[in-house]
Formats: structure tokens, C-alpha cells, sequence
């Protein structure tokens, strides 16, 4: 058993999305199920994809005047999605440990010494939900 997560629930993106580092950063998840807890519509799977961060800063090795990406969820973790607890068909997102993300490079970094951007499109990282819900679990 692992609580829901909530519509409005932190995402926090871990800083190393090697070898790129980004400035610290978190978004909101937005809940589509029938299920609601206190007043909140429960997220299920698939509610990942509203979790978008625009703007965020990275850096990579050489490439140090930063550059600019959007941060995703790319996947949830194994444990994060209940085998049991289903809304509409679709499993609940449970808190779990951490799932995998994803930097889509908008703006690339460049290497001061040279002037040469940053060739790498992706980045890969990951990150874990902050909920605020203490009742609501499913398995």
C-alpha cells in the first residue's frame, strides 16, 4: 500500500541528468480520475504527461554558459503505478521512489572557450512526487 497521488502534488526533478546538471526544479501534476480525496481528483496513469517545466536551466561538462530545456516525466517507476487501485480502467500513480525524466535541450548550452553549442538533444534524469495526501492508498 503507498498513497495516491493528488491533483496539484510537487514533482521534484533530481539535479543530475548526467552529464548535464539543471538548476533545481519542480512542477505540479494534474489529476484526471473519477476518484477524489478531499476534494482533489486522484492522478492515474497517463496524468504524467501534464507534468511539463519549461525554462529550466542546464549546464553539461564544457558547456557552461547555460543553456535552456523542458523537463518531463519519460516514465514512472515500478512502484509507482498500483496493481489494484484503478479509476476509469487506468491504475493509480502512487507516491513509489522515483521515476525517470527526461531534459529536451530547447536552447542549446555553449562552450565559452570556443562558442560551440551543445550537441546532445536529451538528457535523461529523475525525480520523485511530494504528496500532500495522507489517507488516500491503494496497492
Amino acid at each position: 500500500m503507498d498513497y495516491v497521488i493528488l491533483s496539484n502534488d510537487q514533482v521534484m526533478f533530481n539535479v543530475g541528468f548526467s552529464p548535464a546538471i539543471v538548476v533545481p526544479v519542480s512542477g505540479v501534476i494534474t489529476g484526471s480520475a473519477q476518484a477524489l480525496s478531499n476534494g482533489l481528483m486522484a492522478c492515474v496513469t497517463g496524468d504524467e504527461a501534464s507534468v511539463q517545466v519549461p525554462g529550466v536551466a542546464y549546464t553539461s561538462g564544457a558547456f557552461a554558459t547555460p543553456g535552456v530545456g523542458l523537463v518531463t516525466i519519460l516514465a514512472l517507476g515500478g512502484d509507482q503505478q498500483a496493481q489494484q487501485g484503478k479509476s476509469g480502467g487506468r491504475p493509480f500513480i502512487l507516491k513509489g521512489s522515483t521515476f525517470q525524466a527526461q531534459l529536451q535541450v530547447l536552447a542549446p548550452a555553449i562552450n565559452p572557450a570556443s562558442g560551440v553549442p551543445d550537441p546532445v538533444p536529451l538528457y535523461f534524469g529523475s525525480g520523485q512526487f511530494i504528496t500532500t495526501n495522507t489517507v488516500f492508498k491503494a496497492a
